[in-house]
């Protein structure tokens, strides 16, 4: 009994840490998951929390960021991540009908009912996977090649970003080995902020040059227009059950089970699919529209914690986009979390945590984060998303992220360390803007440049 009380313990106040910071964190638009949740969970880590801690941490974190994001999304017509611009459209179309407050509790309502979904699910489509963890694990620098060669096709840029991940993964190689030779030992983790920061930095470079500044320079500033907050439930407190009616609720849930089990596809492929699949057919417009906002904030919900889950339990390699992304650092943080590349072997929550785990702390912190973010989005919507325009200076924001890097750089490996981060982010952060090379593609191209690449010259040795 002791030894289940502490990691309890652990998983119920880390959820509650990354509830809270992550719920704020979603109010300002344009803060991406990947260079947000990613880096304050390699801080949870190497700051030495459990695994228990650090995996409801997480969880928490994608879960509450994905209903405050909503916020900015439906109020303001601003994205409140990457994972939020599919829900533009929709959100806008709902704004000049003039029920922005109805887009809103549509968008959180199934975010709330798909995450609670998600989390079994993922668990028993990674159960079903479990068998083949080994063979999985014994192909794992094909399978790498394969994912990103699969990642980057479906992703906007299509066969540009295919192409570039030639040129990327020989970056990605040249820098390993002048970091070798310069350190005595490889880097990881600034090759993984790099990434995560690259659209940063690339906009930090282009306001640097006379010829970028002008593609950065806005005439006006922009003005926004806030719906009051309308009370449309009955009770004290609102049901995400009752404020979506019959379709929207079995769309939501018919769209969480299907990207739960979809775990390599590009997360936001999937919310547009699933939204056409379960909204699109829907005649009547005001409830395509609402119905298409419940069923692909849901989705935004389901595919993060199904494509954490399914690779982190069944496999232990980070075999999904969202795996390769802002979950990263559960699979791969040195020197707490390792995975052996010429092995194909792990050490990280997938050997720490058992399933049950899995399914108990995961749903543990999801709940944690709906219990609190839930309510607050649904009742203090307006006033949040005032404050965050009139209070909160995003420039701020940003330096902060920025001084967190370049701190975690510099632990590991120094000057060479923040230049290799650097260097990588300019390079992925203009593949991403002018080739739509997102991030997802360039973290498998990292992998394959630290699994693929060795494999393919041993073939040739």
């Amino acid at each position: 009994m002791e030894a289940l009380l502490e990691p309890t313990l652990w998983a119920i106040g880390m959820a509650l840490i990354g509830t809270i910071v992550f719920a704020l964190i979603g109010l300002v638009s344009g803060t991406d998951e990947t260079a947000t949740i990613a880096p304050l969970t390699l801080l949870v880590i190497l700051l030495g929390v459990p695994p228990a801690g650090v995996f409801a941490f997480f969880m928490a974190s994608i879960a509450a960021k994905h209903i405050t994001h909503a916020i900015p999304t439906t109020l303001l017509g601003i994205p409140g991540d990457t994972m939020a611009a599919p829900l533009l459209r929709d959100a806008q179309m709902l704004r000049e009908l003039g029920v922005p407050h109805i887009a809103l509790r549509k968008a959180i309502s199934g975010g709330a009912v798909a995450a609670v979904i998600a989390v079994p699910m993922a668990v028993f489509f990674a159960w079903v996977l479990t068998p083949f963890s080994a063979a999985i694990s014994a192909v794992a620098p094909w399978l790498f090649l394969a994912a990103a060669l699969l990642i980057a096709v479906l992703s906007k840029g299509r066969w540009a970003a295919l192409i570039a991940l030639i040129p990327f993964v020989l970056i990605v190689v040249g820098l390993q080995n002048f970091a070798v030779g310069a350190l005595g030992k490889g880097l990881s983790i600034s090759f993984f902020l790099g990434i995560a920061i690259g659209p940063l930095i690339a906009d930090l470079f282009l306001a640097a040059s006379p010829a970028g500044r002008a593609s950065l320079l806005r005439d006006a500033p922009r003005s926004f227009e806030l719906a009051a907050d309308v009370r449309t439930w009955k009770g004290r407190m609102p049901n995400p059950v009752g404020v979506l009616d019959r379709t929207q609720l079995g769309g939501t849930a018919g769209a969480a089970v299907v990207s739960s089990a979809t775990f390599v596809f590009s997360p936001v492929a999937m919310t547009v699919l699933m939204g056409e699949l379960f909204g699109g057919r829907i005649k009547n417009g005001y409830r395509r529209l609402t119905t298409m906002m419940a069923v692909k904030n849901g989705t935004t919900e389901s595919t993060y914690i199904a494509e954490t889950l399914i690779p982190l339990i069944a496999i232990g390699l980070p075999l999904s986009p969202m795996a390769a992304g802002p979950a990263n650092p559960l699979f791969n943080a040195p020197p707490v979390y390792t995975i052996d590349a010429e092995a194909g072997t792990s050490n990280n929550l997938h050997d720490l945590l058992d399933p049950w785990q899995f399914l108990v702390f995961g749903l543990a912190a999801v709940l944690i984060a709906l219990i609190i973010t839930y309510p607050f989005a649904m009742t203090q919507a307006h006033r949040a998303a005032s404050w965050i325009m009139k209070k909160v200076s995003h420039e701020a924001i940003i330096g902060a992220f920025a001084g967190l890097i370049a701190v975690i750089c510099l632990y590991e490996g120094g000057v060479i360390a923040l230049l290799v981060a650097i260097t990588v982010g300019l390079v992925g952060g203009l593949l991403n803007k002018l080739f739509h090379m997102h991030t997802g593609v360039q973290f498998m191209g990292y992998y394959v440049a630290a699994l693929t690449v060795p494999a393919i010259t041993a073939l040739f040795a």
